[in-house]
């Protein structure tokens, strides 16, 4: 067997990779607590997308930054409820809240379909909005999102994909891009 000494052209090339993994981490955790109010940022959970935790907290809330496959900025913060609908919209299961949920995303998105909750881009007829800051609910009486408008220039909050499993109330708190 031919072992051949590590030179320090190949240390600091390990070294390196290893400050880049960092970085990322703290890029990814950074990106995942613009999601979330000052008040909770060092309280919640924060995991990157292969569900490793970057920071364990204890207020309930669980923060992602943003999706590797988007463009622009949309970290998101989730209560339990946030994520069990989560889990059934990446999977395209049925989802039926059990309770009131509470989803930030006060750094905004890069974008999505306020009427199809699968569309990967903007088409003539899927309403395309990028929001600023906002909070999400859900709420198990769909009786109550009746009661507001599903026009995200309303200016006020609005229902997204209503009539599906996924519907949920948007409340823009801040200036869209």
């Amino acid at each position: 067997m031919n072992i051949r000494p590590l030179t320090l052209t190949t240390l600091m090339a390990i070294a390196s990779l290893g400050s880049m993994a960092a970085d990322n981490q703290q890029a990814m955790l950074d990106d995942a607590l613009n999601a979330a109010p000052p008040t909770l940022r060092d309280k919640v959970t924060v995991m990157d997308w292969d569900k490793n935790v970057l920071q364990q907290g204890d207020s309930g809330y669980t923060c992602f930054p943003t999706p590797p496959q988007l463009q622009g900025t949309s970290p998101m913060c989730m209560d339990d409820t946030w994520m069990a609908w989560a889990h059934a919209w990446m999977n395209k299961q049925p989802f039926e809240a059990t309770g009131i949920g509470i989803s930030y995303m006060l750094a905004g998105d890069g974008g999505a379909s306020n009427t199809d909750p699968f569309a990967e881009g903007e088409s003539k007829d899927n309403q395309w909005i990028v929001e600023g800051p906002h909070l999400m609910l859900i709420t198990p009486d769909k009786a109550l999102l009746d009661a507001l408008p599903t026009d995200p220039y309303y200016g006020g909050p609005y229902v997204m994909w209503k009539d599906t499993p996924y519907a949920h109330i948007m409340i823009p708190v801040g200036k869209r891009p």
